[in-house]
């Protein structure tokens, strides 16, 4: 008579994801109620952030916020459900196909692979590759992007998006190797073309410099929404049939044609005049990159974040299950996602001249707060509930952390060559991960508790070159931008 192994559930409370989202609304809705002196512009026809600003601008930038949307809902990242399992014996299991860093792997994770019978050495070779592809092609991409301009950079985003889904579309390429490539680059393109092309833009159109960094953590607030609707729709689309998995490709094909026309018929912006003002794109990158102490913080910074997300995206579905009871992993993910909103929307409540404190001083609270979560988790295995919580406080600091860095990006950094010292700081985060993967980090040679340790001294790291900003900021700037 065979033996029945029962296996202990957690359950998420109900209440966590709809409270955190609570949150996040509110703090976006009340924050025209109790607005700062920076947001005085705000008048009663224009009462919220999201409308501060001349008409032309307000256009454009709702216009690009959906495009922006769409292309983040396209942007592969894992999903939630049947990451890991455990074995009878109550050992874990772990298939590690969360992505090396955002948008390398597909929305389906593992359950692509196993359609495509993938065992666990073809999931780590897939990868490996994947990961060589960012940090190799990703890591010219930005020089690349400087060079064409950022909406012909964004248009080529978009062409690569259309060729993965067209690609994947028919089921014999599914499960090409040319489409890791392809992902991760279009990857590394996102994380700057966009960004650039709306600093060009408010340039361009002669806005205040309190308009465009609240686009910066609006452009994180949408993303996260639009990851969570993205992970609906591809329920949806997808069903128990091994053809329903084409349905999600052809949509995201559909989603990249409408974003290629619409760029296609935007006002294009010169950016003719750079060559002339920062002379060969080597001399400049070396001067106002290598050069600027203030700059390479924000590489370092920035390489920090790429690598410790990574670490998460690996780590988090095997760290959770890692006792044998089953947790359900589609309910803890959405929460990691909102968590984000919530860190994005907390935001414009701590700059501007009556803000409690310094932006320096802020970012590295968020950098320390980070570091923390993930060296708790790093240090000891802790209780499911208390996991969860680490990591929303880690996703949540992630959410503040990225439009406060694009905010010294503008601060320091002249534009046309922030593609390449964004794609720089890509590099040298995923640089450390690659070499994790090719000593076989997942035969056990390297502990997951060291792979998370190193993430958190890296932001732990990063905090406190941040903080050293505060007292280089006090002299001569290489930007006649301020706050």
């Amino acid at each position: 008579m065979g033996m029945v192994v029962e296996r202990e559930e957690w359950v998420l409370t109900p209440l966590a994801y709809p409270l955190i989202s609570a949150a996040s609304l509110a703090a976006v809705l009340l924050l025209p109620h109790f607005s700062r002196p920076h947001a005085a512009v705000v008048t009663p026809s224009s009462p919220s952030p999201f409308d501060v600003g001349t008409t032309p601008f307000l256009r454009f930038r709702r216009a690009f916020l959906l495009l922006f949307c769409l292309a983040s809902g396209k942007q592969h990242h894992p999903c939630p459900p049947a990451l890991c399992r455990v074995d009878e014996g109550g050992s874990s299991d772990v298939f590690y196909c969360c992505v090396v860093a955002e948008g390398i792997q597909s929305v389906f994770g593992e359950d692509e692979f196993v359609r495509c019978g993938f065992g666990r050495e073809q999931m780590a070779a897939r990868l490996a590759a994947a990961t060589a592809a960012a940090l190799f092609l990703g890591g010219a991409s930005g020089v690349v992007s400087d060079k064409l301009g950022p909406q012909n950079a964004c248009i080529f985003y978009w062409m690569l998006q259309l060729a993965v889904g067209g690609l994947k579309s028919f089921s014999g390429l599914r499960c090409a190797w040319v489409n890791n490539f392809i992902l991760a680059l279009a990857s590394s393109m996102f994380c700057f073309c966009f960004e650039t092309w709306i600093v060009l833009e408010h340039e361009k159109q002669g806005q205040k410099q309190d308009s465009l960094f609240d686009t910066f953590w609006l452009m994180t607030f949408f993303e996260s929404i639009s990851l969570v609707g993205s992970q609906g729709i591809t329920n949806l689309l997808l069903d128990d049939d091994n053809k329903g998995i084409l349905l999600p490709y052809t949509f995201a094909a559909l989603v990249s044609i409408i974003g290629i026309l619409y760029i296609r018929k935007a006002p294009s912006i010169s950016t003719a005049h750079h060559a002339s003002v920062i002379g060969s794109y080597q001399k400049s990158f070396f001067a106002h990159v290598l050069r600027d102490k203030r700059v390479l913080i924000l590489v370092l910074a920035q390489a920090s974040v790429q690598f410790s997300v990574s670490a998460f995206w690996f780590l988090w579905a095997p760290t959770i299950v890692a006792d044998g009871r089953d947790a359900p992993l589609s309910l803890i993910y959405p929460c990691f996602l909102v968590s984000r909103m919530l860190g994005s929307a907390a935001v414009p409540w701590f700059y501007g001249a009556m803000a409690p404190f310094q932006n320096e001083d802020s970012l590295t609270t968020a950098y320390i707060a980070a570091g923390l979560a993930l060296s708790v988790v790093a240090y000891d295995y802790q209780e499911i509930g208390t996991l969860v919580i680490l990591f929303c406080i880690f996703h949540a600091s992630m959410g503040f952390i990225l439009p406060l860095l694009a905010r010294f990006r503008t601060m320091y950094l002249p534009n046309e060559l922030r593609g390449g010292m964004m794609s720089f700081s890509l590099a040298l985060g995923n640089a450390p991960m690659f070499i994790f993967l090719i000593q076989g980090a997942y035969h056990g040679n390297i502990a997951n508790s060291t792979i998370l340790g190193l993430a958190a001294c890296g932001l732990l790291s990063a905090g406190g070159c941040i903080h050293m900003l505060r007292r280089w900021r006090k002299h001569t700037r290489q930007n006649v931008r301020s706050l």
